[in-house]
């Protein structure tokens, strides 16, 4: 058996590994559940209504989430999370049809939730507080290189394997974390000792806190932008007739930013602070934004994608290291599953509220009044 010591000094490093394995799971099950859907003969409308389904339990359970961890640690809601996230990916195999995709996917994105509010938690009591920006840029480089490897595993083996096979392999995965779980092969912070004196105002008590609120604002709007790149990048693309090829190049470029700056975070986290990070990262966005109606090649929208991607990468870990600073104590659970509800909101609800405004009055309009409101949040961060 490990000895503790050792344990404790590699316990982050798998903590990294366990998440990137169950990201993994869930960035591939997105492309396996659309790809088998469309493959029974699903409509477009029915497609967009699984992928709305991860979102969609997160936004009103991930604050339960994070008392959870804050009330008994974090190890037990990590390995619950990683059980479901297995059931989920099984479940068309179990009960082949429409029906277990609706189920699947709500199931994977709950218990997924669940599982990502405990690590956020977990990452920021691991270590001390000078080193957690450092910390959640390595959580965040992690879940790029996962962002990457899912869908790419999901596109192989549904080519050479199938999909049940594929939705088999995703199933097994999640139980190397449920074994190193078990088996405590990494030390995690227990129940936090000030959660018994913890006020229990509940999110209203946290939004009067200035500075969190502000925290969460910024977050709301760089989500919002992150999930608006996502959605209309392709949309936008067809409409100035590049070809499939070429838009997935500039999504691209997009997730290698995020890599790239999230390796470059620990040095930016030693020469600037969390808000003047955000700061930039909110004014580089909105230019960014600003300037998407007036290009039409493939080659620009790949530069400002990738300028777009270097400032929301960069600023994830800094939002993360400042809820756990400025959350009351035995609360910081709680902060991240607010964050973690904001973030779920808009990836459910950004497709719909701007997909209407685009198909009334055009692209351009939502791209320069995101920006808009981007410049704001970059002002909003910058004050003292």
């Amino acid at each position: 058996m490990t000895p503790p010591a050792a344990r404790s000094r590699y316990s982050f490093p798998v903590l990294i590994a366990l998440a990137i394995v169950n990201h993994s799971v869930l960035a591939g099950s997105r492309v396996t559940v659309s790809l088998y859907a469309l493959s029974i003969g699903a409509s477009p409308l029915v497609v967009g209504t699984l992928m709305g389904l991860y979102a969609f339990l997160p936004i009103w359970l991930s604050v339960a989430a994070g008392r959870l961890s804050d009330r008994v640690g974090v190890r037990g809601p990590m390995l619950v999370g990683s059980f479901g996230v297995a059931l989920g990916a099984a479940l068309p195999c179990i009960w082949p049809g429409i029906g277990a995709l609706y189920a699947a996917t709500s199931l994977i994105g709950a218990s997924f939730m669940l599982f990502q509010v405990s690590v956020q938690n977990a990452t920021g009591e691991m270590g001390p507080p000078g080193e957690r920006a450092k910390n959640f840029s390595l959580l965040a480089l992690g879940y790029s290189i996962s962002g990457f490897c899912g869908p790419l595993a999901s596109g192989l083996s549904i080519d050479h394997l199938g999909f049940s096979a594929t939705f088999i392999g995703f199933a097994l995965l999640p139980l190397l974390p449920v074994l190193a779980l078990t088996r405590r092969a990494l030390v995690l912070p227990g129940r936090h000792r000030a959660h018994a004196q913890a006020p229990s105002g509940g999110i209203m008590q946290l939004m009067r806190n200035p500075q969190l609120k502000r925290v969460f604002i910024v977050n709301a709007l760089l989500s919002m932008a992150w999930d608006l790149h996502t959605f209309f990048i392709p949309i936008y693309g067809a409409t100035i007739g590049l070809s499939a090829s070429r838009i997935g190049v500039i999504l691209a470029s997009f997730a290698a930013a995020t890599f790239a700056v999230r390796l470059m975070m620990p040095r930016i986290a030693r020469s600037f602070t969390e808000f003047q990070v955000l700061t930039a990262a909110m004014f580089t966005a909105a230019a960014t934004y600003a300037l998407f109606p007036f290009v039409a090649s493939a080659g620009a929208l790949m530069v400002l994608s990738f300028a777009l991607g270097l400032a929301l990468g960069s600023a994830q870990p800094m939002v993360m290291a400042l809820l756990h600073s400025i959350a009351p104590a035995g609360r910081m659970g709680e902060a991240a599953g607010v964050r973690m509800s904001i973030i779920n909101a808009s990836t459910f609800a950004v497709p719909l509220l701007f997909g209407a405004v685009g198909s009334t009055l055009g692209l351009a309009p939502v791209f320069w009044s995101v920006g808009a409101a981007l410049a704001g949040g970059g002002w909003f961060a910058r004050r003292p």
